[in-house]
């Protein structure tokens, strides 16, 4: 059966860009990327000192299963070459699972939709451009909905090469 999943990327160190092009690049064949949104610079979130960010959010097909898929994400995230750091700390690549169709799965590790999604403009800017009319299971509200009450002022449409 072919789920329909919602993948933040994000990266702040090295080639940020080609950092985010190998992700997905490398997430076949056990996914196949549907749509892309705009590649988004940001500024960090959590801990403040480090680069910037650029992120970028995919829509894809997968046969595998939630469990099957963090720990293909994680395979992925350490083949490209993510060093473990401290939360929201500085990193070559990271891929996170916002929404696994509709489910709602709270297990650990997994939670599944994303648990901090709805308070990261980072997050949701670029989830908005391919996916606007997308309601949270949770919240049961749109992605553009989400993204009304959240300040986006430093969210920059990222034009380099």
């Amino acid at each position: 059966m072919e789920h329909i999943v919602y993948l933040a990327l994000g990266s702040n160190m090295g080639n940020r860009l080609a950092n985010l092009k190998a992700a997905i690049a490398n997430l076949t064949p056990q996914m196949a990327v549907k749509k892309k949104s705009s590649v988004y610079e940001t500024p960090p979130w959590g801990f403040k000192e480090q680069d910037a960010f650029l992120n970028q959010v995919i829509e894809a097909e997968t046969y595998l299963e939630p469990e099957a898929l963090i720990a293909h994400l994680k395979r992925l995230e350490m083949a490209l070459g993510r060093v473990p750091s401290f939360q929201n700390g500085p990193r070559l690549i990271d891929m996170d699972i916002l929404f696994f169709d509709d489910m709602i799965i709270d297990t650990s590790p997994l939670v599944i939709p994303h648990p901090r999604l709805q308070e990261r403009a980072f997050v949701l800017v670029p989830l908005n451009d391919i996916a606007p009319d997308f309601v949270h299971p949770f919240l049961r509200k749109s992605v553009s909905e989400l993204l009304d009450g959240l300040d986006r002022s430093e969210i920059k449409l990222y034009e380099g090469k």
